[in-house]
């Protein structure tokens, strides 16, 4: 037995879309993989101000070239000594860059005090990803 000719036409367009759509993703991946580190770095930041905020603490996030770290101050003196669990239940929360993905430029510690407000206004910049992520200094806004 053999295809008819709509099922032939068929199996070329569903593989003519996945060729769109999956190819650049396979071939390019280290934009994508930063990009989403980025994202991860964004929402990591927004979470360490919220739960400053609900703990009415100080939460710091700590900063290498290529992950991010979260603590807690216990005694009331911003120290930021104690590990925070983080929002996938690690302890300390943490994130880390796939392979080839760093950050070009950050700032060595982003704290937030019980009010949501950060230390200074500060700048993040993912390697290969145009957009940088900025931590207001008045209000703690964390934005793109």
């Amino acid at each position: 037995m053999g295809f008819t000719l709509i099922e032939l036409i068929m199996v070329i367009l569903l593989v003519g879309v996945l060729a769109v759509f999956a190819a650049p993703r396979l071939l390019n991946s280290t934009d994508f993989n930063a990009r989403g580190f980025h994202d991860e770095t964004l929402a990591f930041l927004r979470y360490a101000q919220k739960t400053a905020i609900a703990q009415r603490r100080t939460v710091c996030v700590t900063f290498t070239l290529s992950s991010a770290v979260l603590k807690v101050d216990n005694d009331g003196t911003a120290g930021c000594e104690a590990n925070l669990v983080g929002p996938r239940g690690d302890s300390p929360g943490t994130i880390t860059a796939r392979s080839g993905v760093s950050y070009s430029s950050l700032p060595t510690t982003v704290s937030f005090d019980a009010l949501g407000q950060p230390g200074a206004a500060q700048t993040l910049q993912v390697q290969g990803v145009a957009r940088s992520i900025t931590v207001e200094a008045g209000t703690g806004y964390v934005h793109e």
